[in-house]
């Protein structure tokens, strides 16, 4: 019995490398707030600056805030 096709496999690899980052933004964000050098971003009254909304915003909208937070990360240092 074959199994699926490899052009199925796909997309479910692409999700799985989406979690794996996100779930390292989070882990990466939770490390440098528990050192007391959070990530942080702010535009106007707009501010991500914990793990859970670091975690939300890549997982809502991965094209912007994992970009972003490579950014606020060479900044906070």
């Amino acid at each position: 019995m074959a199994g699926p096709p490899a052009g199925a496999l796909a997309p479910i690899l692409v999700l799985v490398v989406f979690l794996a980052v996100d779930a390292w933004v989070y882990a990466d964000a939770k490390a440098r707030s528990e050192r007391r050098a959070p990530v942080v971003f702010s535009a106007g009254s707009f501010r991500v600056d914990t793990p859970v909304a670091w975690l939300l915003g890549c997982l809502i909208l991965w094209v912007v805030f994992f970009p972003l937070y490579l950014t606020c990360r060479r900044n906070a240092g």
